[in-house]
């Protein structure tokens, strides 16, 4: 086992870890030595054990809370898989009917009419423009 020597609110300890599991402690010890610093500047001075108590439920109060919203972000997770599920369940819609009206036939004679009456005019045109 590996000796590792960290400091909690000012105070050294001396405590023992797998192998590699150096940083996992120091990354634990850190966030314990956050709360006995929060702790020791509201207080002040506070006996090692109980700053180590007080600051071991801070982080229980935080890890509980963590865990709640954990818990919360599951069910939402899980609820909106179901929707998901339901939604792709759910049959196709079919398809919608779109009614497009029709041109009455004397406007389309009209307008065929004006395209033959536009046509003679360019012919025209060109015609007095060559000749």
């Amino acid at each position: 086992m590996a000796e590792q020597t960290i400091t909690i609110g000012h105070k050294e300890f001396t405590v023992a870890c797998q192998p590699g599991e150096e940083d996992y402690l120091r990354a634990a010890a850190e966030m314990l030595d956050t709360e006995a610093r929060t702790l020791l500047n509201q207080i002040g001075r506070v006996p090692a054990e109980r700053m180590l108590l007080m600051a071991g439920l801070m982080l229980a109060d935080k890890t509980a809370e963590a865990d709640d919203r954990l818990r919360a972000a599951q069910d939402e997770i899980a609820s909106l898989r179901d929707e998901i599920s339901r939604l792709h369940a759910r049959p196709e819609p079919s398809p919608r009917e779109v009614e497009v009206p029709m041109i009455p036939q004397d406007v389309t004679d009209a307008l065929t009419e004006l395209a033959a009456r536009a046509e003679a005019v360019a012919e025209d045109l060109e015609a007095r423009a060559k000749g």
